[in-house]
């Protein structure tokens, strides 16, 4: 089967809702494990990196949580589709890079997935629309226990789990949400939030994670603690800070409506003319103009205008899934042609601005 056959149409996907979705798009939990007295991926060699694999896919695959799932080796994955799962946040960039002795395994609904054999043996996530955290860390918290009665974790009593870097040592736990924040960044009161943010030990990171860009006014906070703790007190700390972060966004976007409408309407205006109208969008000015439309439609400003069809053009814009829509391979110019002409047929039947009569 291949992987665009298994995978959620991007319609459904961005039809999917969640508590505080308004600024929280997305919460994740990452878990890294590794097996006891076998050689870590980034040591060992291929033919050890084969028979790990071999081991831990039937036991991943056998799992109930993975029931009616997709499993595959990295090799049998075209670059293409690698990239469409990066797109989508199932499998890591490092992880799209691997082929022979690495693996994916992705439960139905695309809630679970897990890279065997990336930085460390196992990278299991669970992701959530909306602000879900505590929701998202039992889903994974209940999987890797079914796991761990059929593989022998590489733990120590007084390091905790192992794992390649040690960053993850100890729990192996890391909790991120993925946050909206058109307001903060339109306020320019973004860098003073992530600086708070960091000063209390967590990382905020861009679209695609550590060292990528905040496309589309979108930004991963994540802990960076995973020794020393339990994973109830990360879970607690990183669900208070997202909080705040949301209450900060919620107050941003109301100083920009009471104090700053003009200037508002003015960033959405522009944003709905250029994917409206243009002929020549490139995927970073798509991303970033569908975030104020976003943010438009989440304030009333669109009166037949669902942010699910953003969210859908959000995913359809990027470069493997436009490739994936249009069947054929694209170069940069053509994909800047073809995602114009998207945009454009799926915001046609889209009404001007209807700005508050106040």
């Amino acid at each position: 089967m291949e992987a665009m056959d298994f995978l959620t149409s991007a319609g459904e996907l961005a039809s999917q809702e969640g508590p505080e979705d308004h600024v929280v798009l997305s919460s994740r939990v990452r878990l890294a494990r590794n097996l006891s007295r076998v050689t870590f991926p980034g040591r060992a060699k291929k033919a050890s990196r084969v028979e790990t694999c071999k081991l831990i896919m039937p036991v991943v695959s056998a799992a109930s949580a993975m029931r009616g799932g997709y499993s595959t080796v990295m090799n049998d994955l075209k670059a293409l589709d690698k990239t469409l799962l990066v797109e989508r946040h199932l499998i890591s960039r490092e992880h799209a890079a691997k082929s022979t002795g690495s693996a994916l395994v992705l439960n139905k609904g695309e809630t679970l997935s897990v890279m065997v054999n990336e930085e460390d043996h196992l990278r299991m996530q669970a992701l959530l629309p909306g602000m879900q955290i505590k929701q998202v860390w039992q889903k994974i918290d209940r999987f890797d226990t079914s796991l761990e009665k059929k593989l022998e974790y590489a733990f120590d009593t007084n390091l905790g789990y192992l794992t390649a870097c040690p960053t993850n040592l100890g729990t192996g736990i890391r909790v991120s949400a993925m946050l909206h924040l058109p307001g903060l960044v339109l306020t320019d009161q973004v860098n003073q939030i992530v600086q708070a943010v960091t000063k209390l030990g967590h990382a905020v990171r861009g679209l695609y994670g550590e060292g990528t860009e905040a496309l589309g006014h979108i930004f991963q906070v994540s802990n960076q603690m995973t020794l020393g703790e339990s994973e109830a007190d990360i879970i607690e700390r990183i669900h208070k800070v997202v909080l705040q972060v949301i209450e900060h966004e919620v107050n941003a976007r109301q100083t920009l409506m009471q104090g700053r409408p003009n200037e508002l309407y003015n960033h959405i205006g522009r944003a709905y003319g250029v994917l409206a109208h243009a002929h020549i969008v490139s995927s970073k000015e798509s991303m970033n103009q569908l975030s104020l439309m976003r943010l438009g439609a989440k304030l009333g400003f669109f009166e037949n205008l669902d942010t699910s069809v953003l969210g859908e053009l959000f995913l359809l814009a990027q470069p493997a899934h436009l490739q994936q829509f249009m069947g054929k391979k694209l170069t940069v110019e053509e994909r800047d042609t073809y995602r114009s002409n998207l945009l454009r047929g799926h915001l046609s039947k889209v009404k001007g601005l209807k700005i508050p009569s106040s």
